[in-house]
């Protein structure tokens, strides 16, 4: 079911609301923009619902900074209008539709499900963890770096997914997906809240953008919360006995370990790139080399143009 935060003090109003979303729409309902945030950032709805009143221009500015953020601009917001509110006005509220007061009875529920269904139509979005995928994360590094902006980039995968999926289900596998997708979104967010970006590859491919000086240490809250949680999605007689059992890609019977997250980073400091291609490359080469390592890890890429070149083999030290 699909997942609608409200942001609304207006009692009467919210009653109508969770009323006509009954059996169609999850509603979540907050009192004002602020307390709204954690969850939108954490959980990432379908649609954003704000009653826009002349008092609160804090709720007019927190939309418009999310609206900013390059992870949520995909994500549509319908403002519910006061009838004495001036058209004019729109031109600084960064909503795709609204709907007056005195037609919300009428109308509301025609507008959330088309506010909805532009969205699905239009943007590009994983229907898992509802996160951007690869057209909107190759469009992100790109302009990053025509605007000659330094990041660095992270590529991370999960080890022995597949085992897991085999085993336990698509069900449980995509509560990891989903779960591994909020964690790097919460770390990211929590440490650079303007300016970064989580993007979803597809299956257990994740990537994220930050400023250099933060990454690695994301990169490591990324890992040591994981490797906690992952713990959790196992039966308990699995994690008794260490491995599960399931069979490889050859179809043979083996024994697999605990999942463990794998973090490759390259840094445009480091060299100069002109195209995503570059970028995305370098970090999947850097993905690969630490999926050579026992238990989770994060490997940096701090080569020099030539360098960069050359393949990474386990005898190059490069973190």
């Amino acid at each position: 079911m699909k997942t609608i935060v409200i942001v609304c003090r207006d009692v009467i109003l919210n009653n109508s609301i969770e009323r006509s979303t009954k059996g169609r729409y999850q509603s979540v309902i907050f009192n004002n923009m602020p307390s709204a945030i954690d969850y939108i950032y954490n959980s990432i709805p379908d649609l954003i619902v704000i009653n826009v009143v002349d008092d609160d221009p804090v709720a007019v500015n927190i939309i418009n900074d999310i609206k900013a953020d390059p992870l949520f601009y995909q994500l549509p917001v319908l403002a519910i209008l006061p009838d004495q509110f001036s058209v004019e006005q729109l031109d600084t509220l960064m909503v795709e539709d609204y709907i007056w007061r005195a037609d919300f009875e009428r109308d509301f529920l025609a507008r959330v499900n088309l506010s909805i269904f532009r969205c699905e139509k239009n943007v590009e979005i994983n229907p898992l963890t509802r996160l951007p995928g690869n057209i909107s994360i190759n469009r992100e590094i790109q302009d990053r770096l025509e605007k000659k902006k330094d990041f660095a980039f992270g590529y991370a995968d999960l080890d022995y997914f597949k085992p897991f999926n085999d085993r336990y289900g698509f069900s449980r596998g995509d509560e990891v997906i989903k779960m591994t997708g909020r964690l790097i979104l919460g770390i990211v967010k929590a440490k650079q809240p303007q300016g970064s970006f989580v993007g979803h590859v597809g299956g257990d491919d994740f990537v994220f953008i930050i400023d250099i000086d933060m990454v690695e240490e994301a990169a490591t809250e990324i890992i040591k919360a994981f490797d906690s949680l992952i713990i959790g999605c196992y039966d308990r007689e699995d994690i008794t006995q260490g491995f599960i059992k399931s069979v490889d890609r050859k179809g043979k019977a083996s024994h697999f370990p605990v999942m463990g997250i794998s973090i490759g980073i390259t840094e445009t400091c480091s060299r100069p790139f002109s195209h995503y291609g570059e970028v995305t490359q370098l970090s999947s080469e850097m993905k690969k080399f630490a999926k050579q390592f026992k238990g989770s890890c994060f490997k940096s890429d701090r080569r020099q143009d030539k360098e960069a070149d050359k393949p990474v083999t386990k005898k190059k030290k490069l973190n």
